[in-house]
């Protein structure tokens, strides 16, 4: 084992051990036990390595076979900084370790901001500290002026920064005490006094709807509108498609074809067709927009949607990741009108099994457009129009959705918050939707297609050991398996619930958590189970190395359905047509890069409709102050609870001095709240009435107590 882990590696890994830890006294057994070393012989060779480095200045004996950190070290280090409003750092390496740093050594970071880490030598002890700032998260702030004379002091929107702006009054530009506003940061040289700012954008008074969403998409990074050139390539584009593009295609426009999609859609980038075959068989057509077509790569329309690379999705408006006159018109699946489609095509016997499949480009006419609940209704009566080929694609979905449970996916879906808004943008009424079969089917056919064109990008080749592995260069939508320790936490926390999940081993993650899905299903703990499974998992992600998806339980994995909404779609369906056209697999290196790209947009895009939603739900209860609610508590800190309404999927914070006639303790084992006295808890899944007392919409927060019975 010693000869596998050469001495500079092994000085180098002992090294970032002690500047993880700059002032604790560590001896050769707790430096192993940190690096997880077990073997006799390599916690010899530990030992030797320390008394080396002590002798040569790198660590200081401190006696006793223990040292610490000597010096400063040259090698620094880089990671995203989060830093608490109370001014403490932690910076996240890119190795997943994380170095804390202590108040008023965060220099000018900001949350979220890349930055570079030292160590300065206090007396005896070593001191990591944010040396500079490599890249802001954000190049705008969004701001509330507080004007003081002629100058103004910026207070973010953002709770986690911590530190106020100070706008002198030639960069005010028109800015007014108590307006929102989109500022740049001018400069931040000294860390003991706040950034100077400039505003860029006035957006007017907080609590009014259009400014509030402008707010949160300049908040997070994410764009309004589109530039006046973007715009106009788009308007440029010829809607009349020649001749000869036509007789490139496969021609399935007497197919029978459908869309099915929400009732507000506006584009439809996915459309079904369907044809019995003289064996008994049936062809079925997942056609999606033909969006390489016109998104040509090098133009400004294809850099804008990459910088995009989503589209966002706000509580009452999209902001599409292309231009209105492509993503709603002409890549636009509409029906009774001829439309370019990319297309997966599959010959599928009675039980749903594969017999045959195609990929390439056509041309559909979709015969009519379904909203979910048309498709539904068809479903459960077997009548109107449509309804016969509707069954069968239902009769198939249901068949491939039972194999692919049968593989170990995982069902994790969930209640979707929807508002019902007037024509200020006030909230009237919360509408919780529902999964339904029709919403099934479409999903199914969509996770077939994305299974069976990632299977054709790769072109996996079978390897000796008779596994198999990617021959080419493929973009993966991949999920990682997760942490066994967290699903053995999450075992211990349902074991509460009364339920019994199976003791986890490295081989049984899947079944267990599908076990665990099951036994909860129905019951009052169902939401709660599904929340702390879910956070027990890792994120799903773009890749170009392929670990397979953990959750949907598919080896291969990508994504080819959405390219009106999704850059990475887009660079799938150019590498299927780029094999299809026989061409030799490109580097990976500049898909990888593209692929992290499109994963950090998703993950802004997440999280500004999440704060839109917020939004909307602190606004919602303004009106019902003092009303009360029954709740699920949904999450347990030392500070309180937070609780999400039943009836409306409202979350609020429950402060611990609001629970009544005791003093409660947070025991983290089970993750409630303890009262000292009574022994009375509240606990994650326990349904509880709350009173709304307190709606904070700068904020974006509601505050709730627990009323006298």
């Amino acid at each position: 084992m010693a000869s596998r882990t050469p001495p500079k590696q092994l000085r180098k890994e002992i090294l970032g051990v002690f500047k993880r830890q700059p002032n604790k006294p560590l001896n050769h057994k707790q430096v192993a036990s940190t690096m997880g070393i077990m073997n006799h012989d390599m916690r010899r060779m530990v030992m030797t390595i320390l008394e080396e480095m002590g002798k040569s200045g790198q660590l200081e004996s401190l006696g006793k076979g223990k040292f610490t950190l000597a010096q400063m070290q040259e090698e620094r280090v880089t990671g995203t900084i989060q830093v608490t409003k109370f001014g403490r750092g932690f910076v996240m390496m890119p190795d997943g370790k994380e170095v804390s740093i202590s108040k008023g050594f965060t220099g000018t970071a900001f949350w979220g901001d890349t930055v570079e880490v030292d160590w300065i030598r206090r007396g005896k002890r070593h001191t990591p500290r944010v040396s500079r700032v490599v890249e802001r998260l954000r190049k705008q702030y969004v701001v509330v002026l507080e004007q003081v004379r002629e100058y103004a002091f910026g207070y973010p929107s953002d709770q986690r920064l911590h530190a106020n702006f100070f706008i002198p009054a030639a960069n005010l530009n028109g800015g007014k005490n108590g307006q929102k506003v989109i500022i740049e940061m001018v400069s931040w040289d000294d860390p003991n006094e706040g950034p100077i700012g400039k505003v860029v954008e006035v957006l007017g008074m907080p609590g009014d709807h259009e400014v509030e969403m402008h707010a949160i998409l300049a908040e997070y990074g994410l764009p309004y509108a589109f530039p006046d050139h973007v715009t106009a390539a788009a308007e440029a584009i010829s809607h009349e498609v020649p001749a000869e593009e036509l007789a490139r295609r496969r021609d399935f426009r007497d197919v029978t074809t459908l869309t099915i999609d929400p009732a507000d859609a506006k584009d439809f980038d996915d459309a079904l067709s369907l044809k019995k075959l003289p064996n008994g068989h049936w062809e079925v057509g997942v056609h999606i927009a033909d969006v390489t077509h016109y998104l040509q790569p090098g133009t400004v329309l294809d850099e804008e949607a990459r910088q995009r690379a989503t589209s966002v999705y706000l509580v009452d408006r999209t902001i599409p990741m292309l231009p209105e006159v492509l993503s709603n018109d002409l890549c636009s699946l509409r029906p009774n009108e001829d439309r370019l489609a990319f297309s997966a095509v599959f010959e599928l016997d009675n039980k749903a099994r594969i017999q045959g499949e195609w990929f390439g480009r056509t041309v559909i006419h979709s015969d009519r457009r379904f909203a979910y609940q048309d498709a539904q209704d068809r479903i459960e009566s077997g009548e109107g129009d449509y309804a016969q080929e509707i069954g069968t694609l239902q009769d198939l979905a249901v068949k491939l959705r039972a194999r692919r449970f049968e593989d170990g996916g995982i069902d994790f879906n969930t209640e979707e918050v929807k508002f019902e808004l007037d024509e200020a943008g006030k909230p009237l009424r919360v509408v919780i939707k529902r999964m339904l079969e029709a919403n099934r089917l479409i999903e199914d056919f969509m996770l077939l297609a994305n299974v069976r064109v990632s299977r054709f990008l790769a072109h996996p080749k079978t390897t000796e050991g008779g596994g198999e592995k990617p021959s080419r260069t493929a973009v993966y939508r991949i999920h990682d398996r997760p942490d066994p320790e967290k699903l053995r936490s999450l075992r211990t926390f349902v074991a509460k619930f009364g339920i019994d999940m199976p003791k986890i081993t490295g081989e049984n993650a899947e079944s267990a958590l599908r076990h665990l899905l099951q036994s909860a299903a129905g019951s009052n703990a169902e939401s709660v189970v599904k929340t702390m499974a879910i956070r027990s998992m890792a994120k799903a992600e773009y890749s170009t190395q392929n670990i397979g998806h953990y959750g949907l339980a598919f080896p291969y994995y990508t994504h080819f359905t959405s390219p009106i909404r999704r850059y990475p779609d887009v660079m799938v369906h150019r590498l299927v047509q780029h094999y299809i056209d026989g061409a030799q697999s490109p580097d990976p290196g500049s898909f990888m890069g593209m692929c992290q790209h499109a994963g950090n947009m998703e993950k802004r895009a997440a999280e500004a409709e999440r704060a839109s939603i917020k939004y909307k739900q602190v606004e919602f209860l303004m009106t019902r102050i003092g009303e009360t609610f029954y709740g699920i508590v949904n999450g347990v800190v030392s500070k309180g609870l937070f609780v999400e309404i039943e009836e409306n999927k409202c979350e609020g914070f429950v402060p611990k001095d609001a629970l009544p006639h005791d003093h409660y303790v947070y025991d983290e084992d089970i993750q409630a709240l303890v009262g000292a006295r009574y022994g009375k808890s509240y606990a994650m899944g326990d349904r509880i009435a709350i009173r709304v007392v307190a709606a904070d919409l700068a904020k974006r927060q509601l505050e709730f107590d627990i009323p006298e019975v």
